[in-house]
């Protein structure tokens, strides 16, 4: 009986410790929506956190979407030339990079990027107090800190999914090009042919969703870091990791929503 008792209260333990924590992440997330309307509004900051979010990602989003672009055409091509179906490869990379492949790979680059930042930059100044100074000095350290952000996230996020969607297919024509001698033009309305408006829409809501995650996670994780040096990798750590699961829950959730519309 006494043997039981060490492993059962382990388990008690992790699962309060866990509710807990989605209670603390909850009122966390209602608080930023509390205090996004508050003034004083900080836009010089929410300007510079942009910079710091979506300027300083654009070289990796460039070369990994453009890569991605290349890459997933040559890799598609052999399956249909079975078919003798190479024709379709344009409105097939224009479906795949527009709906999946530019949403998801802005957002696990941004997540490993601007996400481990975040957590990172908030969880030493966290254990160093120097949020508490912020309070102490009359500066409201969450409006200043973590709304700037998560709207610097919600703005920049988008434009680099869009961005990394224009260089994915750029990098599919010039393996089309290379090819089959396919024009510019031609190869972009072949693409475009079957991307409707829904796409286009869908595509808007997962950056935005995904762009909210990946900020409001990483605060999260960095606001409350403990633990000295320690906390804030642990903090930058859980940041990457929680946001990607995040990523990839909202991504078969909103394909799921998505294709319920398209069948009604």
């Amino acid at each position: 009986m006494n043997d039981k008792k060490p492993g059962k209260y382990v388990i008690s333990r992790g699962l309060d410790q866990f509710f807990i924590g989605v209670s603390d992440a909850y009122r966390f997330t209602t608080r930023f929506f509390k205090e996004l309307f508050k003034p004083p509004f900080y836009f010089r900051e929410t300007v510079n956190q942009c910079f710091e979010i979506g300027l300083k990602a654009l070289p990796l989003i460039s070369v990994t979407g453009f890569i991605i672009g290349l890459v997933f055409t040559k890799q598609s091509r052999p399956s249909l030339e079975d078919f003798g179906a190479t024709s379709w490869l344009p409105s097939l990379m224009g479906i795949a990079i527009l709906r999946a492949l530019g949403p998801l790979v802005t957002s696990l680059i941004s997540a490993g990027k601007v996400g481990s930042s975040i957590g990172a930059e908030l969880g030493s100044m966290k254990v160093t107090e120097q949020i508490d100074a912020m309070e102490v000095s009359a500066i409201n350290p969450f409006k200043y800190l973590v709304v700037t952000r998560v709207l610097a996230s919600l703005v920049t996020i988008p434009l680099l999914t869009f961005y990394c969607i224009v260089v994915g297919l750029l990098g599919s024509y010039v393996n089309v090009n290379m090819e089959e001698a396919t024009g510019f033009i031609a190869y972009f309305k072949g693409a475009f042919s079957s991307i409707g408006f829904l796409d286009i829409i869908t595509s808007l809501v997962k950056s935005l969703f995904f762009g909210f995650t990946i900020a409001i996670v990483g605060c999260y994780k960095g606001y409350n870091a403990t633990s000295g040096t320690r906390g804030v990798g642990r903090a930058a750590n859980q940041a990457v990791v929680l946001s990607m699961f995040l990523i990839f829950l909202e991504e078969m959730l909103i394909v799921q929503v998505v294709n319920w519309i398209r069948y009604f």
